[in-house]
Formats: C-alpha cells, sequence, structure tokens
C-alpha cells in the first residue's frame, strides 16, 4: 500500500511517523495526554451513533453491518474527514499517492510504501501481523464517489484499540504505522508530473469530489454538524 504525504514527519527518534489521527500531537515528534485521547474518544463514540442514525434516516444499503462491525464506522468517518480515529489512509494506487502528496507540497513531496497482508475481502484481519485493512469501495454504499476514485483503504491495529483505557497498553510506538514501513520516496512535484506524460496527476476537485457528486458529502457534513452541538 502507498501513502502520499506532503513532508516526511519524524519522531523523537528522528525515525518516520505515520500514526492514525487519534494519536498524533500538535507536532510529530509530540505524544499528545491521555486526557486528550480521552477526548478523543468520546468523540468518536458520538460520531459513531450519528453516522449509524443517518445510515438509517437515509436507508442506506449495509447499514445493518455498520451497525454491527465499528471497524468500518471508523472507515467512514477517517475517509470523510469527520472525526479523528485509530486508522490511518492509504491507497493500492502509486498516482493517487503522489496526487495526494503533491497537493500542499512546498518543496518535496513524499510516497511511503507499506507492507500488509494479502487481502482478503472487504476487511483482512491478520492475528499475526496486528493489523486490519478496510477496502472502503466495500464498505460505502455504491453511490460513493470518492473512495472509487482515491482507491481508498485503511490500515488499524488487530485487536482495536477501543477506548483510551486499552490504548494505555500500548505505547505509541507499537500505535504507529512507520514500523510497517518498506520504502519512502521524494521527489519535486513540478518535474514530477513534466515528465510523467500519459501519467497526469490527479486534480484536488476529482480526489475531492463535491456533493452533487457523492452524496456520501452530505451524509459527511449532516454528521459534523450533529456531532458539533
Amino acid at each position: 500500500m502507498f501513502r502520499g504525504q506532503s513532508g516526511d514527519y519524524k519522531n523523537r527518534l528522528r525515525y518516520t511517523s505515520l500514526k492514525p489521527t487519534l494519536l498524533r500531537g500538535s507536532q510529530s515528534n509530540v505524544v499528545p495526554t491521555h486526557t486528550v485521547i480521552d477526548k478523543r474518544f468520546a468523540k468518536l463514540i458520538v460520531a459513531e451513533q450519528a453516522l449509524i442514525e443517518e445510515y438509517e434516516e437515509r436507508q442506506l444499503l449495509g447499514r445493518e453491518r455498520l451497525a454491527r462491525q465499528r471497524i468500518l464506522r471508523w472507515a467512514i468517518l477517517q475517509h470523510y474527514e469527520i472525526c479523528k480515529t485509530p486508522l490511518l489512509d492509504v491507497t493500492q494506487s502509486l498516482r493517487i499517492a503522489a496526487s495526494f502528496a503533491s497537493l500542499d507540497a512546498e518543496g518535496e513531496a513524499y510516497v511511503f510504501v507499506l507492507g500488509i497482508p494479502s487481502i482478503s475481502g472487504a476487511i483482512t484481519a491478520s492475528a499475526e501481523a496486528g493489523l486490519q485493512i478496510v477496502r472502503l469501495a466495500s464498505v460505502c454504499p455504491p453511490s460513493a464517489v470518492r473512495p472509487h476514485i482515491q482507491e481508498g483503504y485503511l490500515l488499524g491495529e488487530y485487536p482495536e484499540c477501543a477506548s483510551a483505557e486499552q490504548k494505555l497498553l500500548y505505547s505509541h510506538a507499537e500505535m504507529d504505522f512507520g514500523r510497517r514501513l518498506i520504502a519512502k520516496f521524494s521527489f519535486d512535484p513540478v518535474r514530477f508530473w513534466q515528465k510523467s506524460g500519459r501519467f497526469p496527476q490527479v486534480v484536488r476537485s476529482a480526489l475531492y469530489p463535491s456533493a452533487s457528486h457523492d452524496p456520501m458529502c452530505a451524509l459527511a457534513e449532516a454528521v459534523k454538524k450533529a456531532i458539533r452541538s
């Protein structure tokens, strides 16, 4: 799997850090406090319930499965940037990863290659690797456009770290996907895309389709509004 970023963020030991949003500090080498993580988990629980209610109200396909499986709720909340979760966005497409890396890059952009077990369906869980992989296109309703364009997947620890108390049983290094890093590449976006020829960059409007093209965007906004109130 690939992940594109505009920067290569390092931990205290100066190794590349690829943490899920819920475990990120104000800087890559800063660990959030237990109080901060506890508040984030509390918000995540509220967002999960709001997501279930929106699915029920709209009678969307897969609502029963969504209500039963927490990892599916986390995947949608993370991918549509509704709130912080214990999952990390990745893609199977090198082109998509390079396009994401180039969006806000000031100078060099970065693509990271992560090693994962073989994928075997919508959700792949490996006890040996301690990893879950969610194929987002199989989780969202068929009308969702963004997961298909981005060829999006989510990585999460297995078993799930479902509370701040459970998180205390693990060190932050254990929940940093940087330890699954195989390789990383830096490049100049301007020169890279000029030389790509038939390998054009995917523009922001395509990576993030509007609500008029992707009905899941309207659902995401409704959930955001619900957790703010």
